[in-house]
């Protein structure tokens, strides 16, 4: 029987809706992240809270025996199979995107309220179209990523991996290697970004190609290349635009941002808004772009020099939205906060991300936007160095590996 390890953050957003049959539980994410594994470890969770294995119906239409299933009636046919008696049930339907027409299927089965549902999808057009409007206020949407540090660090546990006393050079590895569970059985680096190379090509092919219609293929890859080069960046459309007119490609504004919005949908980059902090506007001129995983950027790159300031950038980003953060870039008239961090009313966050602030001019560039906010929500810079001290004029200097590895929280 295959390991599962439990991804506790993403099991604390969904243990409340285990027998609402009101709400659809969606589980999206980048492919290969780890959704159909969480859908075990709920069947487990399930199944230890004495619910009966016959009560719990499991459709993974990306596998034997329901790979053929693409139509709604053949869908409904396959749920009803397993319908033996009329108890309660818990319906699993994994990568149900196969189906075309699957949310009148999900919604007529709802409605009848027999059954907790919960579906997953490799991107958010499963969210889009007919179960938005179908659906509208009967879901939850719990977005997963592949792995953070720290679930990197206790899945190799898991796994009775050989992991390092110094978490630097597993902090390292973590950064080449990436999240994507299966990598963690590749020794090599080679092999395991090989592997983030054929999650990227599954997707262009059962994701993008199935659901939008490129063009271009070239032209897609280009955006995609400077995007994935330029991840922690401000970027915009005419941004874009402008750089490719200079190789002397001309690219139409409506195409950039059709291309962007595709590479969101697929779960491949995160879009983080600037936020003026003088008028408390949101920024629509550009934003910056995150991965879903740091592997995406060694696969697509031969150069594996490690730029440290976006990709702790990144590395921090991605744990603070699996944990519940809402994030912003912070503008201060020519000055940049990296991120403000929202959660509920009260919980409000200002961060600053380095490798370190050895020099001057590092000093003072990571400190001076917090001298700029006037108000006095908690400040944190994020550095990759030993920390000599741990509070400067209130602000708190945290060891990023040692926060993420700890599984620690902002307070």
């Amino acid at each position: 029987m295959t390991k599962l390890y439990k991804r506790e953050d993403y099991l604390k957003q969904i243990r409340g809706f285990y027998d609402d049959a009101e709400i659809i539980k969606v589980i999206t994410g980048i492919r290969r992240c780890g959704k159909s594994c969480f859908l075990d470890t709920i069947i487990n969770e399930l199944l230890q809270k004495k619910i009966n294995k016959k009560d719990i119906i499991v459709i993974k239409l990306d596998s034997k025996p329901y790979k053929h299933l693409k139509e709604p009636q053949d869908l409904e046919k396959a749920i009803d199979e397993k319908i033996t008696d009329k108890s309660f049930k818990y319906l699993f339907l994994d990568e149900v995107q196969n189906v075309s027409g699957f949310e009148e299927v999900i919604e007529s089965y709802r409605i009848e309220g027999k059954m907790s549902i919960f579906i997953t999808g490799s991107n958010s057009y499963l969210l889009s179209g007919e179960l938005v409007t179908k659906l509208s206020g009967r879901k939850i949407e719990i977005e997963m990523l592949p792995l953070n540090f720290y679930e990197y660090l206790e899945m190799k546990k898991l796994l009775n991996k050989n992991i390092d006393n110094n978490y630097y050079i597993e902090f390292r590895k973590y950064i080449r290697y990436g999240g994507f569970p299966k990598a963690l059985q590749y020794d090599n680096e080679e092999d395991a970004l090989k592997y983030t190379q054929s999650i990227l090509n599954d997707i262009f092919e059962k994701d993008i190609k199935n659901n939008v219609k490129i063009k271009n293929k070239d032209l897609f890859d280009n955006i995609l290349t400077f995007v994935i080069n330029n991840f922690a960046s401000n970027i915009s459309a005419s941004s874009i635009k402008a750089y490719y007119k200079s190789q002397n490609i001309n690219i139409d504004i409506r195409t950039i941002n059709k291309y962007l919005t595709v590479l969101e949908n697929a779960k491949i980059i995160y879009p983080c808004q600037n936020f003026d902090l003088k008028s408390k506007k949101i920024l629509s001129s550009s934003k910056k772009y995150y991965l879903a995983d740091l592997s995406i950027y060694f696969a697509f790159n031969t150069d594996n020099r490690i730029n440290y300031g976006p990709v702790l950038e990144n590395i921090l980003f991605n744990y603070l939205k699996v944990k519940g953060y809402y994030l912003s870039v912070g503008r201060i008239g020519k000055l940049e906060c990296d991120f403000i961090a929202r959660k509920n009313i009260e919980d409000y966050f200002y961060i600053q991300v380095s490798k370190n602030i050895d020099d001057e001019k590092t000093y003072e560039r990571e400190y001076k936007p917090f001298y700029m906010i006037k108000d006095l929500y908690p400040r944190y810079l994020f550095v990759l160095d030993f920390v000599i001290q741990d509070n400067v004029d209130g602000i708190k200097n945290v060891n990023i590996v040692d926060f993420i590895a700890n599984n620690s929280n902002l307070i």
